[in-house]
C-alpha cells in the first residue's frame, strides 16, 4: 500500500476541521450506522466550545490502494509551536483559503514555514458558494503571498481546487459538478504529493507529539525516518545534544486508522505511528535503534514573546473552591505542560512560590490557565508582559506584530487613531469589499495587550483583528495603559444590593449581590483615573417609621462580565487575576491598603 503524508493549513474559521470531517466520511472511514460528532477532530472540550483547533492531531484515510495520513493543524498563531513540529512529518500541504477573506496572517505564518522546508502546496479555495466570494482576487492574493515568501518556481506552479468543505465537494473550477464530492482532492493528493522519503539504516524517529494515556503511559507520535519497529523491541532515546536519555522496550505501537488508533504489529519507514513504553523521552528527542549515535536535527522553534507570573493563590478565599493549591502541584502541572508544548518556557522565581511562564501570546497562556482551573487548580496570575531582548550593542529590543484589521469604512478613523497611540505604524490600507477596509499595521506587542475589547467597542463589534509575530525591533518608548482606576472593597463579607446601588455613580460594577468579597478585591471600574476604596457591605439603615414613597426599589445595572482573557488584558501591573475552578476574581497584588500606599509611594520615589 502506497503512503502519502499531508497537513491541512488554514486560518481560524476557514473550515479545515469541517473539511477533514467530509474527507473521513467520503473515504468510508465510518460505518453506515456509526454516530459521529460534528468537527470530529476537535476532541478537546475547549476546542468544541470555542470552535477552534488548539492541538495538532493526525488521522488516516484509505483511498483506492493508498493510505493518506492527514494532520489537522491549529489555526491560531499562538499555537505555532504545534504547527512547526508537525510539518516535519508531512511531504505536502493543502492550503485552505476562504473565498471571501483570502489569505490571513496564520496562513502566511504556516505557509512560510512549509515553503522553507520545501513542501509542495495544493491550494484549495473554500466556501466558493458564499455571496461575497471573490474567487479570482483570492487566487491572485495567494500567488502574491507565495512569491513574497520566496517560494521556488516549482512551488509557485501550484494546483488549485475550488469547492465547499461544508457541502462536501471540490472541483477544478468554481462551477464544477458536485457529484464527484471530494474525489478530485483525493486524486490530486496522490498525484501531486510525493511518497515519503525513506532513508537507509536502522530504526530512527523524531518525537513530534507527546500525550499521556491512562493505560499505556507516555505516547510519542512521529514519522519513522528509517527502518522499522515492532513491539518488545529495545530502543534508546537521544537528546538533541547526542546524549542518551533512556533505553526502553516498546510496549505497543499504534497507528491511525480513521479517527481511531489501532495497535499494529510493525511500524514501517514513512508511516506516522505512536510508540508506548518510554518514561522520559519527549518531543524533539530521537527514538532509535541502540546502534544509532547521531540524533535527527529538530526544527528550531520561534522564541516566546509574552510572559506571565503564575503564583500560589494567597487571597482570603484561597482553598475554598479548588483542591490543587500548593506551589508543588502548580509546578508539577506546568512542567508536565512544558514537556509536550515546546513553545512554552517555565522559570522558577527566587522564592519558589511563583513561576514565570513564557509563550507565543496571551491566548496560548489563557488556554493553559483555563485547562488548569478545570482540573481543580487555584492560582494567581499577573498581567501579560512582553519578553524583551538585547542586541549586540546592548540596545533593548521588543517584539513587533503584524496586525491586520478588517473594519467598516465609517470606523476606520478611530482604529487608526487608537493604533497610532499604541505606537503602531500603518503599512497598508486597501478596500476589502462591501464598504470595508483592510488596515495593516506593525505594532509593538505591548500596545496590543488589552486592545481587542476596546476595538470591538469602538467599531460596534464589527471589526476583525488578526495578529502575527513579525520581528524584534528597537524599543518604541512608553505606551499609555488603562486610563481608569478601580473600585476596591475595603472589608470582607458578602456584597449587598443596596450598597452596590449607591455606588453605581462611581462606575460600573463587576460583582453581584451575595458574592463573597475581601479587602483588596477589585469590585468595579472607577469613572476617574484614581483607585477608590468602597464599602460594598453597607446595608440600609432600618427604622420603625414608614412613609409613602420612602422605599425605592433597588434596580441594579447588570455587572461587567469579566472572562479570563478579558481579565488578563484589563488588569494593571499592580493587580492580579485570581483563578479558581468556580470563579475569576480581580484583586490588588498587595491586599492591605496601608502596605499598598507605602509600596506605591516608594515606587514613585525610586
Amino acid at each position: 500500500m502506497t503512503l502519502r503524508n499531508i497537513a491541512i493549513i488554514a486560518h481560524v474559521d476557514h473550515g479545515k476541521t469541517t473539511l477533514v470531517d467530509k474527507l473521513l466520511q467520503q473515504s468510508g472511514s465510518f460505518r453506515d450506522n456509526q454516530r459521529v460528532a460534528e468537527r470530529v477532530m476537535d476532541s478537546n472540550d475547549i476546542e468544541k466550545e470555542r470552535g477552534i483547533t488548539i492541538l495538532a492531531k493526525a488521522t488516516s484515510i484509505t483511498w483506492h490502494d493508498a493510505r493518506i495520513n492527514i494532520v489537522d493543524t491549529p489555526g491560531h498563531a499562538d499555537f505555532g509551536g504545534e504547527v512547526e513540529r508537525i510539518l516535519n512529518m508531512v511531504d505536502g500541504v493543502i492550503v485552505l483559503v476562504d473565498a471571501a477573506e483570502g489569505p490571513m496572517p496564520q496562513t502566511k505564518f504556516v505557509v512560510g514555514k512549509a515553503l522553507k522546508l520545501g513542501l509542495k502546496p495544493i491550494v484549495a479555495i473554500n466556501k466558493v458558494d458564499k455571496a461575497d466570494a471573490r474567487i479570482q482576487e483570492v487566487v491572485n492574493e495567494v500567488f502574491d503571498l507565495f512569491a513574497a515568501l520566496d517560494a521556488t518556481d516549482e512551488q509557485l506552479d501550484f494546483p488549485i481546487l475550488y469547492g465547499s468543505g461544508k457541502n462536501g465537494w471540490m472541483g477544478n473550477s468554481p462551477d464544477a459538478s458536485h457529484e464527484e464530492g471530494m474525489a478530485p482532492l483525493f486524486d490530486l493528493v496522490l498525484k501531486h504529493v510525493p511518497a515519503p522519503h525513506v532513508e537507509d539504516g536502522p530504526f530512527r524517529m523524531i518525537g513530534t507529539l507527546l500525550e499521556s494515556n491512562p493505560y499505556l503511559g507516555r505516547l510519542i507520535t512521529g514519522r519513522i525516518t528509517s527502518g522499522s519497529v515492532k513491539p518488545n523491541q529495545t530502543l534508546k532515546v537521544l537528546a538533541q545534544d547526542g546524549s542518551t536519555v533512556e533505553s526502553f522496550r516498546v510496549s505497543k505501537i499504534m497507528a491511525f486508522r480513521g479517527i481511531e488508533r489501532q495497535p499494529i504489529e510493525e511500524g514501517v519507514a514513512g508511516d506516522i505511528v505512536a510508540i508506548a513504553g518510554m518514561t522520559k523521552g519527549t518531543v524533539a528527542d530521537t527514538f532509535c535503534d541502540p546502534a544509532v549515535v547521531e540524533p535527527i536535527k529538530a526544527q528550531p522553534i520561534d522564541p516566546p514573546t509574552v510572559s506571565m507570573t503564575f503564583m500560589v493563590n494567597d487571597s482570603p478565599l484561597a482553598g475554598t473552591e479548588g483542591d490543587k493549591v500548593t506551589s508543588r502541584m502548580i509546578r508539577d502541572r506546568l512542567m508536565k505542560e512544558a514537556e509536550g508544548n515546546v513553545a512554552l518556557k517555565i522559570e522558577e522565581s527566587a522564592g519558589k512560590d511563583a513561576f514565570i511562564v513564557s509563550g507565543r501570546g496571551e491566548l496560548l497562556l489563557a488556554i493553559l490557565i483555563e485547562n488548569m482551573r478545570r482540573e481543580g487548580y487555584e492560582l494567581g496570575v499577573s498581567r501579560p508582559r512582553v519578553v524583551f531582548q538585547k542586541d549586540v550593542s546592548g540596545q533593548t529590543l521588543e517584539p513587533i506584530e503584524e496586525v491586520i484589521i478588517d473594519v467598516d469604512e465609517e470606523h476606520s478613523g478611530i482604529v487608526v487613531q487608537k493604533m497610532s497611540e499604541r505606537k503602531a505604524d500603518m503599512i497598508e490600507l486597501r478596500p476589502s469589499g462591501g464598504d470595508r477596509l483592510r488596515l495593516v499595521f506593525h505594532a509593538p506587542t505591548r500596545g496590543l495587550i488589552g486592545y481587542q475589547g476596546e476595538l470591538l467597542t469602538d467599531t460596534r463589534g464589527t471589526a476583525i483583528m488578526n495578529r502575527l509575530f513579525h520581528s524584534y525591533a528597537p524599543h518604541k518608548g512608553e505606551i499609555v495603559g488603562r486610563r481608569n482606576g478601580v473600585l476596591i472593597a475595603n472589608e470582607s463579607g458578602e456584597a449587598v444590593a443596596f450598597a452596590l446601588w449607591n455606588l453605581e455613580d462611581r462606575g460600573p460594577m463587576m460583582i453581584e449581590p451575595g458574592w463573597k468579597v475581601y479587602e483588596g478585591m477589585i469590585v468595579g471600574e472607577h469613572t476617574r483615573d484614581n483607585d477608590l476604596e468602597v464599602n460594598v457591605l453597607k446595608g440600609k439603615k432600618l427604622s420603625n417609621v414608614r412613609s409613602a414613597g420612602k422605599d425605592e426599589a433597588v434596580r441594579l445595572t447588570p455587572p461587567i462580565r469579566m472572562t479570563l482573557e478579558r481579565s488578563l488584558s484589563w488588569i494593571s501591573d499592580d493587580e492580579l487575576v485570581e483563578v479558581t475552578p468556580k470563579s475569576i476574581r480581580l484583586r490588588k497584588a498587595i491586599l492591605d491598603p496601608t502596605a499598598r500606599k507605602r509600596a506605591d509611594r516608594s515606587s514613585k520615589t525610586a
